[in-house]
């Protein structure tokens, strides 16, 4: 068997992995590269392998580092199954038509290329197989077209909804695919599933392994804290979220907060991002990823997704209107690094205002606008025009979607024994191999851990 590595090694987007054995040819994942712009030029190369000889494609999550490029593969000839979780598949489908627009806004006013079309989506949702947790699929019976000899099992990775990691077996050998490691004690999810299991080789994201968040038993008191500050300052609290999982999770948060513990001032907060919106109605038809106390509000009739103050702007034009409100407000709006998406915009309206406050809640990468900000860059460039930046800029890691360096290593020794190698992916070099260090001190010579770089091909 072959393991090669055709994205996220040494980086943070991009999640791609290339699996041959002798009768297939299969993806883990084939996200986007995400950086300056939301269409990053790398995301045009050619792929590394003619996308006709690939079998087929394993998605962990819905996120679009993760599988961003699937629709290009479509385009350029891929012609096999995409398997993910009945959420991840909803998610994704969503994920990928508010890419599309974005990229034929971009392409009608900026003579920006598209990376796919509509028509690849159409496609694409053709091609798409939503499996439940704990299901074992086994290929070797012809299900993807033709008999091949690896069998799949999605476990829950607690990230976001329908998020998993892969168990992928063929050969004798077990390989496990961490995709995204979510954080401990997150609302609405599950925590993440044991592995359980021997392992051979193990994918471990490492997106925080250089870093331990804020306690979670404190993330209301953070939340609470940090509102009611900005909030103080009189001007308007801006929340740049992914919209999947991060927007969900505040929402329920300020839910808890406002309608049930009467915590925070009644000020306006909108919700303006069309893809978040989207996806809460996905949420809303799988309860079945809730996590007990999730449950338990949804059958009491609790939509913790709506509550006392929470306006929602699908269209541009209800998105304009934010502007007319005047004093406190809060606006959560994607993208959550600010590499495009509505909180561009409100960034260029608010980042110049003393009493405003950019409250950043999840990972930016390099050469993003999110993680200039985080930087504590003084000027940034937004829409072609400089903006002195006089805002508050104020990071929280407890609300990442991410686990930190100990959950990792906690979920790592979960393993049934040591694994025999380990490549930490998903990660900015440092935290690759912070978390490296770490993994290497907690299992000693029983395993061999790497960070490996793209493009590197392994033998196992």
């Amino acid at each position: 068997m072959r393991l090669t590595f055709f994205g996220a090694s040494r980086g943070v987007t991009g999640s791609c992995f290339f699996v041959e054995t002798k009768k297939t040819r299969a993806l883990v994942d084939c996200g986007m590269f995400q950086g300056s712009q939301f269409n990053e030029a790398r995301n045009h190369d050619a792929f590394p392998v003619d996308p006709k000889s690939i079998d087929i494609i394993f998605v962990t999550h819905a996120h679009i580092d993760h599988n961003g490029r699937i629709p290009k593969l479509i385009h350029d000839g891929f012609g096999g199954k995409v398997y993910g979780t009945k959420g991840t598949i909803e998610l994704m489908q969503l994920v990928w038509a508010d890419a599309e627009k974005v990229m034929s806004y971009d392409h009608k006013k900026f003579r920006a290329p598209m990376l796919f079309h509509e028509e690849d989506l159409m496609i694409g949702a053709t091609r798409c197989r939503g499996v439940d947790y704990g299901e074992r699929v086994d290929f070797s019976k012809g299900r993807a077209g033709k008999p091949l000899d690896i069998r799949v099992t999605f476990h829950d990775a607690g990230h976001v909804l329908g998020a998993s990691f892969i168990a992928l077996e063929a050969e004798n050998k077990r390989l496990i695919f961490s995709g995204d490691i979510g954080n401990d004690n997150v609302p609405i999810l599950r925590d993440t599933e044991p592995i359980g299991e021997s392992v051979d080789v193990l994918l471990i994201e490492s997106t925080y392994g250089d870093r331990q968040h804020e306690s979670t038993t404190e993330r209301q008191k953070i939340i609470r804290d940090a509102v009611a500050n900005a909030l103080t300052r009189g001007g308007t609290l801006m929340i740049p979220a992914f919209s999947i999982e991060r927007t969900q999770e505040l929402l329920y948060e300020f839910n808890e907060l406002i309608e049930h513990k009467h915590a925070l001032p009644r000020v306006p907060i909108f919700l303006d991002s069309p893809l978040a919106i989207s996806a809460m109605q996905v949420y809303r038809r799988h309860p079945e990823y809730y996590d007990r106390e999730a449950k338990h509000l949804r059958d009491a009739g609790d939509d913790f997704f709506q509550f006392p103050g929470l306006t929602v702007t699908r269209t541009r034009d209800e998105s304009k209107t934010i502007n007319n409100v005047k004093g406190p407000k809060i606006i959560i709006a994607g993208s959550g690094m600010m590499n495009g998406g509505r909180i561009v915009h409100h960034a260029l309206r608010y980042l110049r205002d003393p009493k405003s406050t950019l409250l950043i809640i999840g990972y930016c990468a390099e050469g993003t606008l999110g993680r200039r900000l985080y930087e504590g860059a003084e000027r940034v460039k937004i829409l072609g025009e400089e903006v002195p930046v006089r805002a508050r800029v104020k990071a929280i890691g407890a609300l990442s979607a991410h686990g930190d360096q100990d959950k990792l290593v906690r979920w790592a020794a979960t393993a049934k024994g040591a694994p025999k190698k380990i490549y930490t992916i998903h990660g900015e070099p440092h935290a690759a191999s912070a978390l490296a260090h770490r993994l290497q001190e907690k299992f000693g010579d029983k395993t061999q851990v790497c960070v490996p770089e793209e493009g590197q091909v392994v033998e196992i």
